[in-house]
């Protein structure tokens, strides 16, 4: 696939560390899902493990490479959710975790180069987890590197995010989106790329969904609820079922542009007959509801107190 032209400056910049032999011992990828960041972790690691690297990229051949394509390399270890003891995954990374991690790399290389260890989401680390990684920052050992991944770096604490190089992913200018979207064969980009609020990442995998024709379903039930008609209880039961918050950041999109259109006094994609006022109060809402569903509240209460405000 084509490398997003958006990484150019970051992975230029690492290289630029690397060949001055000033690399850190802890970087921060973080941004919005769906720009790459994961891609991008797994091309530096390759690259920095790899006997025979060119320009920061693996040679796909050295024996080092076809380790950590097999996924069985001994000098990188890759931490995410594990497992908890009756088989079920956790939704956090816990204390647990970080201490055997840090055992690990206190361990000497086994192909005298570069440790690596990536946390993937280190947003979802819990506090203790959080405060045992912290001493492994503050005295990284010879040669280590702890590459942490975040898509929303604001749910870290300060102590750990100031102890990363940090490596911003931010959404590209849209005509460079575009181009990246007709590169990997998205149809209809400059539909997706709206969609995705100018996320191309996003856009091609919601392309790839179908997710265009559930945001015009989103838009349907709104102006639906608006007239009058159709039952709010039945639409929240059937957006749960799929892909709820990608349904209420659909939803807050379109209330968005029934707000653009009220300031221009015309009529909205919607025909809702909410003041202004309570337009924005209801596009809040909705956020706060998408954010939400992550805990442990109802879901359907959640959705039918929104949408019955709606309607």
């Amino acid at each position: 696939m084509s490398v997003p032209s958006w990484h150019a400056e970051h992975w230029a910049r690492l290289q630029a560390r690397r060949q001055r032999d000033a690399l850190p011992h802890a970087l921060l990828l973080c941004g919005p899902r769906g720009l790459g960041k994961r891609e991008f972790l797994q091309r530096f690691v390759r690259g920095l493990l790899c006997q025979q690297p060119s320009d920061g990229d693996a040679c796909g051949t050295c024996r080092s490479c076809l380790l950590f394509r097999a996924g069985t390399h001994p000098d990188y270890v890759a931490l995410s959710y594990g497992l908890r003891k009756d088989g079920v995954q956790r939704s956090e990374i816990v204390v647990d975790q970080i201490r055997q991690l840090s055992a690990r790399l206190a361990k000497a290389s086994q192909f005298g180069g570069w440790q690596i260890a990536s946390i993937d989401p280190a947003d979802a680390m819990n506090v203790a987890a959080s405060n045992a990684l912290l001493k492994t920052l503050e005295e990284p050992a010879s040669q280590t590197m702890l590459v942490l991944l975040a898509d929303e770096a604001w749910r870290m604490p300060a102590t750990i995010r100031s102890r990363c190089q940090r490596i911003d992913f931010q959404l590209p200018p849209e005509a460079e989106a575009l181009a990246w979207l007709q590169d990997v064969g998205v149809r209809e980009p400059q539909a997706a790329l709206a969609a995705a609020g100018g996320n191309p990442g996003l856009a091609r995998i919601w392309s790839e969904e179908g997710a265009l024709a559930q945001r015009q379903e989103v838009r349907k039930d709104l102006a639906a609820l608006a007239a009058g008609r159709g039952s709010a209880m039945e639409m929240g039961k059937r957006w749960l079922d799929s892909v709820p918050e990608q349904r209420l950041w659909f939803a807050a999109q379109a209330v968005a542009d029934e707000m653009r259109a009220r300031a221009a006094a015309q009529t909205g994609p919607l025909a809702s007959g909410l003041d202004m006022e309570n337009l924005v109060a209801w596009y809040d809402a909705a956020n706060r509801a998408r954010e939400a569903l992550r805990g442990p509240l109802r879901g359907d209460l959640l959705l039918l107190e929104l949408l019955g405000r709606w309607r």
